[in-house]
Formats: structure tokens, C-alpha cells, sequence
């Protein structure tokens, strides 16, 4: 082996780990909202626990970023300790299917069939059918498509100049004897270690094994002990991950460790006394590209099936390793390590959002009880929930940037900038709330009254906004277009309230009914209570231009209100239902 085919051999490495993370990003981003629903639906039953585990492992090509999806959602309280140990169990099943997938390149044979199925075969046809989706598409989703076809045919080009980097060493009497070494099954598990750490990708080191073994020079006997290494070594990525989280998302790394650890050392005690007793011939066999797969799956699911009856033992471990103090954990609302993510960290997103929504309308309707049932408990929680949107909008925009600087599909990214959008409404919606209070505690420490026919006009109005605040709310939590279309004509029928409840009090004060002061605090409330709606509308916008994928929100606004039948018809309905009394 000369320094040309080295140089084969690294650009070959580097081509198989380009290919897998390419591949891996782009089935992320087009399954990313399957597995937000999949996840979200976690529940402490060990067989769907596990099967979710291994199944999106499966689609998402990575044991390691799957373990790191589940230490965030533990971090940020959306997932149990309980329900995380059975999903990381299936995740380290999951990720054989790579192994799988690179056997293809093991098939042999003259018939056409056979050859169909070799890479070599079709890989060049789905490379082509790859740079025309991502070249000649503007949607995201087909340029994704693309992106996993030319992942997929990279990771197997790289494939390929590894086993031809690697062929000249069949002959090689040093590499033989390095995997001789390597039969001793203790170095042969730090090899694996090492090389799966170094990597961290437990499917890539078991691809590079997979390569190696065309030489011929790779025994089942040293392969068996790399591979339970490759286990260990992977956990490298989760741990890391796991510094700086709450101790619920260390012990879900602690849950990965302990996995591996466990059974890789519990399978490797067996296979030791069994080669010892038994001395089987297959050991000693040339390991093919197959017989890899096999024997990396047939040891993650012996694994599985030792533990994963006794999941709740490793979640005690964990707790043991990782005991309670009496340090109070600050809640996390968002995750960095979703980041990663970005289908799951936006739906993290939206999640704390609606939270954000809820606080805001819930302020806005205690302020506007204020003016008939002040408390200073009620005043206390309007400007609770004010801070607390304050600091939500602080957190939130802060994500969505880093979110933004992510590579998001066509539907995340339109969702992130109304997402972004929103919530600025919504702090502004917190801070209306607390100048109404404000307004009706000048009313009462200046011993101020209004006038019982303004108390009915503010009845009416502030119905009104009330209904506004809550099809605006049900539009954005459950994106629901409908309602968001009920805004606008209400919008409307807010602002002409206003305007009128002005040329009133106007005229009381003509007649002497009313003061200049109250007048003041009228005008100021009246401002808010119309600016609020002015912000639903802004919210109902969004959702609308989501549904349209249509970003400009005064357009979508306009398009609303001129030449739509359902618009007039419930312009008409709430003009009647909103009527000032005579």
C-alpha cells in the first residue's frame, strides 16, 4: 500500500462521513415534522417506547443524534426519564440499518438481476435523478429528496474508494497481523472505542470495518470485538451533550452509557468463554460485508433483549450515579441541542409560544375586569404574566434567530418568521394589558367614576376585544384559518367602537356629564383596548399567510377584507352583536 492509495483511502473516509451527514440533514429536515408528532406522543410503554427509538433512528441514520434529540427533550421537562431509556434502547437497534444498507456493495454475481443491485449499478441513476431535484427545484422538500439521493450516492462513492484504497492489503502479512491483534477481544473493544470517539458515528466506524473486511484480512474473531467497542465508543457524542443539562438529561446520557457499557461487557464476557471452551471455526473465517451487518445487529438486538426487560433497573442505575440534591434546577423552556434539529426545535418553539399567547390574553381580560373587581392580587398577576411575556419574547426571538441560522425546509422557515412576528404582538398585547390596569387605577386613586352610560358603552367594546382575544388565540394555537378570518371583521367593528365611544364622551363632556379628567383616562383606554385589536389582527394575519405560504401579512389583510361575501356577512353580524346602547 503506497502513499497514493492513503491519500485514496483519507479522501475516500472523508467522502463516506460528507455522505452520511448530508443524508442524514436532509432525511431530518423531511421527516422532521413525522418525528415531532412521533415523539410528542411518547408514552412509558417499554415495546412503543423502543419502537419509536429504532424507528426513527432508522429513517434519521444516527443512534447519536436521535440519543441527543432525547437528552433535549428530557432537558426542557417534554419527555419522562422513563420514556427516554426505552427510546434510546431502540435507537442503538435503529442504527444497524446503515450497515444494511452498505452490504448492498457485498453482492456478487454474473446474473442481471444480481447486478441491478449493486451500488455501482444504480447509484450513478440516483446521483443523476439527485442533482436535478436539488438544481432544478425551488420547492424545499424536492431539493431535499435531491440531497439525500446525492448523500446516499456520496457515502457509497466513498465507500467504494475505501474498499479499492484497502485492496492491495489483502495480500499485506502486517495488516493481518494487526487484526490477528485484534482477535484478543480486550484491544479489539478499545479499538472499536477509540475509532467510534475519534468518528463519533458508530454507523460510519462499522462502514469503515465493512471496507476493510473486502480485503479479506478482517476475521469474524476481531470483528466481533471492534464491533461491541464501536457501542461503547459512540457514547461519547450523548455525554458530551449532556453538560450544562438538568440532572434528568444526564441521566438520560447515564441510560446510554450504561446500555452499552452493560451489554457490550455482559456479550463480550460470553463470547470470551465461549471461544475458549468452543474454539468455533467461524472465528477464525474471513468476515464478509454481510457477515458485519449481521454481526452488528445481532449484537444490538441481544443486547436489547438482556435489558430492555429491565429498562427500569438501568433509569435506577442512573439515579444512583446521578443522585438528587438540593439545588433548585432553573426550567429550561428551549434547547440548544434541538438546534440540531430543526423540525423539533421549532415545534419547541411554537409550544412555548402558544404558552406566551396564553399569558398575554389571559393579562389582557384580568386588566379589563379590573375597571368593575380591582384587586391588588388581580393587579399583581397582570403584571406577573407581563414580565413573564417579556421574558418569553427575550427567549424566544433569541432561539428563532439561532433557528434561523440553521438549514430549514421551505414550511419551517415560513413558520420561524411568523412565529417571530407573533410574538411581538403578543408582548405588545402584555403590555396593553398593564396600561389598562394602569388606567383603572387612576380611576380609583383619583376617586374617578364613569358615567353609567360610558360603564355600558365600556361593556360592549370591551366584549368585544374579549371575543377578538380569544378567535385570535384559537387561530394561533391550533392554526386554524377559520377563526383567523373572523378577526378581521371583528378588527373592524373594534375600531368603529372606538371612534364612536370618543364622539360620546365628547358630547357628555358638552353637557357637563363627564370631567376633562375622565376624559384622559377614557381616551387612553379606549387607544389600548383598539391597539389590542390591531395586534390580534396582526396574529390572525400570519396564520393566514402560513396557510397561503404567503409572507406579506397587510396584503393577506387586504386581500380579506375587499370583494369577500363571507368578510361583509360577518362584518354585518358583529356590528349587530357589538351594537352601542341608545
Amino acid at each position: 500500500m503506497d502513499i497514493f492509495n492513503v491519500l485514496s483511502l483519507i479522501g475516500g473516509l472523508c467522502l463516506f462521513l460528507f455522505g452520511m451527514n448530508l443524508m442524514g440533514q436532509a432525511l431530518e429536515r423531511c421527516a422532521g415534522g413525522k418525528m415531532q408528532t412521533t415523539l410528542s406522543k411518547m408514552t412509558s410503554n417499554k415495546l412503543v417506547g423502543f419502537l419509536t427509538g429504532c424507528g426513527v433512528t432508522a429513517i434519521i441514520q444516527s443512534s447519536s443524534a436521535t440519543t441527543v434529540m432525547v437528552i433535549g427533550f428530557v432537558n426542557s421537562g417534554l419527555m419522562t426519564l422513563k420514556q427516554a431509556v426505552n427510546v434510546i434502547i431502540g435507537a442503538n437497534v435503529g442504527t444497524t440499518i446503515t450497515g444494511w444498507v452498505l452490504s448492498l456493495g457485498g453482492i456478487s454475481g454474473d446474473a442481471i438481476w444480481v447486478r441491478l443491485l449493486k451500488p455501482s449499478s444504480f447509484i450513478p441513476i440516483l446521483a443523476a435523478i439527485g442533482i436535478v431535484l436539488y438544481m432544478f427545484n425551488k420547492k424545499h422538500s424536492k431539493k431535499d429528496i435531491g440531497m439525500i439521493l446525492l448523500g446516499f450516492a456520496t457515502l457509497m462513492y466513498g465507500m467504494d474508494s475505501m474498499t479499492d484504497a484497502v485492496s492491495g492489503l489483502s495480500e499485506n502479512p502486517q495488516f493481518r497481523q494487526l487484526f490477528i491483534m485484534f482477535q484478543n477481544p480486550i484491544l479489539g473493544l478499545l479499538a472499536g472505542a477509540v475509532l467510534t470517539m475519534v468518528i463519533q458515528s458508530s454507523s460510519a466506524s462499522v462502514g469503515i470495518l465493512q471496507a476493510l473486511s473486502m480485503t479479506g484480512q478482517v476475521t469474524f474473531g476481531a470483528a466481533i470485538p471492534i464491533v461491541m467497542g464501536n457501542a461503547i465508543g459512540t457514547c461519547v457524542t450523548a455525554m458530551l451533550s449532556s453538560i450544562g443539562t438538568k440532572r434528568e438529561a444526564k441521566r438520560a446520557a447515564i441510560v446510554h452509557l450504561l446500555f452499552n457499557v452493560i451489554g457490550a461487557t455482559s456479550l463480550l464476557i460470553v463470547y470470551s468463554i465461549v471461544r475458549a471452551i468452543f474454539e468455533p471455526a467461524i472465528l477464525n473465517e474471513s468476515a464478509s460485508i454481510v457477515g458485519i451487518a449481521v454481526v452488528n445487529t445481532a449484537f444490538k438486538l441481544l443486547s436489547t433483549l438482556m435489558l430492555l426487560p429491565v429498562s427500569s433497573l438501568l433509569e435506577s442505575l442512573a439515579i444512583r450515579i446521578v443522585p438528587n440534591d438540593n439545588t433548585v434546577e432553573k426550567t429550561v423552556k428551549l434547547d440548544d441541542r434541538l438546534l440540531a434539529t430543526p423540525p423539533l426545535a421549532l415545534g419547541q418553539a411554537r409550544t412555548v409560544a402558544v404558552e406566551m399567547a396564553q399569558k398575554a390574553i389571559n393579562a389582557l381580560i384580568a386588566s379589563i375586569g379590573a375597571f368593575t373587581g380591582y384587586s391588588p392580587e388581580l393587579a399583581k398577576s397582570v403584571r406577573e404574566e407581563e414580565d413573564s411575556c417579556d421574558e418569553l419574547e427575550d427567549i424566544l426571538g433569541t432561539y428563532l434567530v439561532k433557528l434561523s441560522a440553521e438549514q430549514l425546509g421551505e414550511k419551517e422557515s415560513e413558520e420561524a418568521t411568523a412565529l417571530l412576528k407573533s410574538i411581538g404582538d403578543l408582548e405588545r398585547i402584555s403590555d396593553h394589558a398593564v396600561n389598562i390596569l394602569e388606567s383603572a387605577e387612576e380611576l380609583r386613586d383619583k376617586n374617578l367614576t364613569l358615567t353609567e352610560h360610558a360603564l355600558k358603552e365600556y361593556d360592549v367594546i370591551s366584549a368585544a376585544v374579549k371575543e377578538v382575544l380569544e378567535l385570535s388565540l384559537q387561530a394561533f394555537e391550533n392554526s386554524d384559518v377559520q377563526c383567523a378570518a373572523y378577526v378581521e371583521p371583528l378588527e373592524q367593528v373594534i375600531d368603529q367602537l372606538k371612534e364612536q365611544l370618543r364622539t360620546n364622551h365628547i358630547l357628555r363632556m358638552q353637557d357637563g356629564k363627564c370631567s376633562v379628567q375622565v376624559g384622559f383616562v377614557w381616551s387612553d383606554l379606549l387607544t389600548n383596548l383598539e391597539r389590542v385589536s390591531d395586534h390580534c389582527s396582526n396574529i390572525a394575519g400570519c396564520v393566514i399567510d402560513m396557510a397561503q405560504h404567503n409572507l406579506n401579512v397587510h396584503q393577506s389583510l387586504r386581500d380579506t377584507r375587499h370583494g369577500n361575501p363571507e368578510y361583509d356577512k360577518m362584518l354585518e353580524t358583529y356590528t349587530g352583536k357589538y351594537a352601542l346602547p341608545v
